[in-house]
């Protein structure tokens, strides 16, 4: 059990984009106090515009010039960027029992970018761009605590694919699934003692060494199971499926395309199983195995033409009752948070257009971005799991005050903060949402917009209080 309370809130705190910026990076050592004073305002600038390019959210010649000599200096190394944060992320975990440490990779293409030098094939269709496996913490009620680690690497530019034949055979170490277990260790860095790890992933990581890596490193793992694994007793999957109905969950299905949102009552089924690690040579030798449980979860009475839901997860978290099985079940679908983290990072900051000219460039604005697009993935969140926390920590005085009397037409705003919950609802309505009875909670988009355009409603404001004040322009 997570321990509850205000720090359920701790990812919205501090105030104020200039000193939450400064707060969280408060530990950056890059060897010279004029380069972090620089990270600071770069983020801070960032995080009041998300998705500006660097020009607008800099918002001045001397600022842009200072924001790109920073981006292109060599001994600003990212990861130390990513190290600062992840101080400030431990903090965060340390007032849990448990973390999700949540693992996925994205793509990021830059096709449109030909001068960029570094770049390597990515994709499907194998276009321009770079790689990046990134952990997430995540509180077990489901807030983002921050970025445990990110490894970005760009292809060689002659790289190939394996063919299917030869990629069963060829050592993980040598493959780009090797990211899987390496980030175990990066994320296992520093925990607190006594916080239990549990690393969540899609089918990508059904991988031997990846649940034998996480035992060794004292982690739990909860994964999507990918294909039936041979066991001591026959398969996996078969010996789930072969045992009784153990309990039933209710789940929210988003709506996807043409299909609309309902309510899954998923069947429960769970075995503990000996999973053996594969020998792709078939030599009838003694394998090592693992210990672990098998759960299916499988959708009873789905509407007609609607796949039914079915997760079927591979654990090593103890599952002696349908109350753990549930908990499960309702953790790997807060893997859905790395999707959202990923959305944040492309369409609201906008990564992908960024008109830099070296791989060490972007690395280096992606180590901010990723800060950034945290943070607003940690306030939506948080306005939801802990709402009654005062909106201080990240809105300034002048900045709620605004929202609020832009919002409800007013000129007298309240003596007292709102409270995240209706903070994060006052920008999102600048950001167009409507909060309507039946509208729910904001999204991050409608979020980053409402900032976007806050930052705009300041200016105008600073504009207009100085020429009260007799200043004139232009």
């Amino acid at each position: 059990m997570a321990k509850r309370g205000r720090d359920e809130g701790q990812a919205a705190r501090p105030g104020g984009h200039a000193v939450w910026a400064a707060s969280e990076f408060r530990n950056i050592d890059l060897g010279d106090a004029r380069q972090a004073h620089r990270l600071v305002s770069v983020a801070s600038r960032m995080a009041q515009q998300p998705g500006a390019s660097i020009p607008l959210a800099c918002g001045g010649w001397n600022e842009t010039k200072a924001a790109y000599r920073f981006l292109s200096n060599e001994a600003v190394e990212p990861q130390r960027i990513l190290d600062a944060h992840r101080e400030a992320t431990i903090e965060r975990v340390a007032k849990h029992d448990t973390v999700l440490a949540i693992q996925d990779t994205t793509y990021l293409y830059q096709g449109t970018r030909p001068a960029t030098e570094g770049l390597g094939p990515i994709g499907e269709e194998w276009t321009r761009g770079m790689i990046a496996h990134t952990c997430l913490a995540v509180s077990p009620t489901g807030v983002p605590l921050g970025v445990l680690g990110q490894h970005v690497w760009a292809r060689p530019p002659q790289a190939k694919r394996l063919p299917e034949n030869r990629r069963r055979g060829t050592p993980t170490a040598k493959k780009e699934s090797q990211r899987w277990i390496d980030m175990l260790s990066t994320s296992a860095q520093g925990m607190p003692p006594g916080v239990r790890v549990v690393a969540v992933a899609d089918r990508e990581a059904d991988i031997f060494d990846f649940l034998s890596g996480a035992a060794a490193l004292g982690q739990d793992v909860l994964i999507r199971s990918s294909y039936d694994r041979a066991t001591s007793d026959g398969y996996a999957w078969q010996e789930a499926e072969a045992a009784p109905v153990a309990g039933t969950m209710e789940v929210e299905i988003p709506r996807s395309g043409g299909r609309p949102a309902r309510t899954a009552v998923l069947e429960l089924r769970y075995v503990e199983v000996r999973v053996k690690k594969p020998d792709p040579r078939a030599r009838r030798r003694p394998r090592p195995v693992l210990p672990l449980t098998m759960l299916i979860a499988r959708e009873r009475g789905a509407p007609k033409g609607v796949e039914p839901v079915c997760w079927k997860l591979l654990t090593s978290l103890p599952v002696g009752r349908p109350e753990d099985a549930i908990q499960c079940v309702k953790w790997y679908a807060m893997r859905w948070r790395i999707e959202r983290f990923f959305y944040t990072l492309k369409s609201g900051c906008r990564v992908e257009d960024l008109q830099l000219k070296t791989l060490g460039r972007l690395n280096r604005a992606l180590a901010v971005l990723s800060v950034v697009a945290w943070r607003l993935l940690a306030l939506m969140y948080a306005s939801r799991e802990a709402p009654d926390v005062s909106s201080r920590g990240f809105l300034s005085d002048g900045e709620w005050r605004l929202a609020y009397c832009v919002v409800h037409r007013t000129r007298q705003p309240p003596s007292e903060a709102p409270t995240v919950r209706d903070g994060v609802r006052l920008i999102a309505r600048l950001g167009g949402f409507l909060a309507r009875k039946g509208d729910g909670e904001p999204g991050v988009k409608v979020l980053w917009r409402g900032f976007s355009r806050l930052h705009d409603l300041l200016l105008a404001a600073d504009y207009a209080a100085n020429l009260g004040r007799g200043a004139t322009y232009g």
